[in-house]
């Protein structure tokens, strides 16, 4: 079980990896405590049997450099092979400013192939490889170093039964001409528009049912401020102040640090501080926001976004 955490070792594979025509790539992470995940480890496997092709790269390893794993996703004559992708894909665009293209998500085509929405890694596992999959590691902290044996072994297995998953699925998709579909689904997940969460819009993520303008407003401003406080901190939104504290503010107007202390929900840390000031502006903002800007929630289910493909398969 080979775990790479120099940069010259990871080129090596990278090159022989190009030689063939996919790659099954696999992450483990960390985000309880960031609002960016912490890349903790990389799994890469290219065709073959058992672990001999396979490896674990250490990105927390002193001085690696990344780059030729990045340059491994611009080379377009290697399919990169994820599972439930989303997440990955959004390490390497902030972390690489880089998609694997070109992109084969199992989970998508295990939609399109009949296996359900969003069915699990081990689910294929067993109905296609018809192998058992131990996920005992699955919640360990993986910014701990050295990684446990089971840890090497939970994590290696996450990109070798890939492959024979992968192979499995792209012959169904060519027997059934449904590769398009899975095609036109990926484009969302390689689009950097999925990733990038503007403060200004924030307020869109909050659900509430109140429809009235300048509350809407005041919601907008207090979500700009936690997302672009969250961000510039990279500390996770719950860490500044969490959904129903958000709608109390906007409900309760508080107009100085004696009110913000009467709040029923929100967080100690809150109540003082920058975040406490900039609560405060967010406040004011709000209240001050012209009639013409307040926001609107458009109920039109017409322009409610459907990707066409996602369409099309659920009519089937």
């Amino acid at each position: 079980m080979k775990i790479i955490t120099k940069t010259e070792a990871l080129a090596e594979f990278c090159t022989r990896a190009s030689t063939h025509d996919y790659v099954t790539i696999d992450t483990e992470f960390l985000r309880e405590k960031t609002y960016y995940s912490k890349l903790c480890l990389v799994q890469i496997a290219y065709p073959g049997e058992g672990d001999e092709t396979a490896v674990l790269v250490d990105p927390l390893s002193d001085g690696i450099d990344l780059s030729s794993l990045y340059a491994l996703f611009r080379d377009e004559s290697v399919v990169k092979v994820f599972h439930a992708a989303r997440q990955d894909l959004e390490i390497f665009f902030f972390e690489g400013e880089v998609f694997p293209k070109p992109l084969f998500d199992t989970q998508v085509a295990a939609m399109v192939c009949g296996f359900g929405e969003q069915v699990g890694y081990e689910t294929l596992v067993r109905k296609i490889v018809k192998q058992p999959l131990d996920k005992s590691s699955r919640f360990t902290d993986w910014s701990r170093r050295p990684l446990s044996d089971a840890q090497k072994t939970y994590a290696l297995a996450d990109v070798t039964h890939l492959r024979g998953i992968y192979e499995f699925l792209a012959a169904e998709l060519e027997k059934t001409n449904r590769a398009k579909w899975v095609e036109e689904e990926l484009q969302v997940l390689t689009d950097p528009e999925t990733y990038i969460v503007r403060p200004q819009e924030a307020w869109r993520r909050v659900k509430t049912r109140t429809t009235s303008g300048r509350f809407l407003g005041l919601v907008q401003t207090l979500a700009r401020f936690r997302e672009d406080h969250a961000q510039k901190k990279n500390i996770p939104r719950s860490r500044i102040f969490k959904d129903d504290a958000l709608l109390e503010l906007a409900s309760n107007k508080p107009k100085s640090m004696e009110d913000l202390g009467r709040s029923r929900l929100l967080l100690r840390d809150a109540r003082r501080g920058e975040i406490a000031d900039g609560i405060l502006t967010a406040i004011r903002d709000g209240i001050a926001m012209d009639p013409e800007d307040l926001p609107r929630v458009n109920n039109n289910k017409s322009h409610q976004q459907v990707n066409p493909a996602l369409a099309d398969l659920l009519r089937v």
